[in-house]
């Protein structure tokens, strides 16, 4: 009987194990064929909700990249110590949607020309920046940042940084989807702030 039991026992344990194997396998080509970006354009909450709007993105994170200060809270990032700037990851299906698109709707969900500030937010924890991980995306977001320069909409310099990706660290879970969870809270922030505004201005109604 005790015997029979350690069997039954052995055969579970066997059973969970490949099916933790076939899991942990799927997870883990499944993430190969996802791509991710990171990218700064002021408050992160704002940045959620432009790209989970691109048809082929999976998902975002707010965050913090750029600074030098390991695992950094919001409060220590948002009083400029830490170096960080408010940034999103965006997790997205390269077969339904292109690094480029991605840039397009960077750019055109930024303010540009202002250096370390972003409509009512100040601080080079608000700049914008585009963090890239290859040759191929620098390659890709410098076109992109020449192409509006060439294009001379603005008459001030392009601010906006492009530089290599560091150690992105995910915000605290409040902040996570905040303009879903607070939608009102969030229109109202964003409406004070001027943001449709300031874009409406730089780029022409959308």
């Amino acid at each position: 009987m005790r015997r029979q039991a350690a069997l039954s026992v052995l055969t579970v344990a066997i059973f969970l194990i490949g099916a933790w194997n076939v899991q942990s396998t799927s997870q883990a080509a499944a993430d190969a064929t996802f791509g991710k970006a990171y990218f700064a354009g002021g408050c992160f909450w704002c940045m959620e909700e432009v790209f989970e709007k691109v048809e082929g993105v999976l998902s975002t994170t707010s965050g913090y990249m750029g600074g030098t200060v390991a695992n950094p809270s919001y409060e220590e990032v948002s009083a400029g110590r830490t170096g960080h700037a408010e940034s999103v990851e965006v997790v997205y299906d390269p077969a339904k949607v292109s690094y480029q698109k991605l840039l397009d709707a960077f750019w055109r969900n930024v303010d540009p020309i202002t250096p370390n500030a972003q409509f009512c937010d100040h601080g080079s924890q608000y700049r914008s920046a585009i963090f890239f991980q290859t040759d191929e995306e620098k390659r890709a977001s410098d076109t992109s940042k020449q192409a509006i320069e060439q294009s001379r909409r603005f008459k001030e310099p392009i601010v906006t940084q492009i530089v290599m990706a560091s150690q992105f660290y995910p915000a605290e879970e409040y902040h996570q989807d905040f303009y879903k969870k607070n939608p009102v809270r969030y229109k109202f922030y964003k409406y004070n702030c001027g943001r449709a505004q300031r874009l409406e201005e730089l780029w022409g109604k959308p």
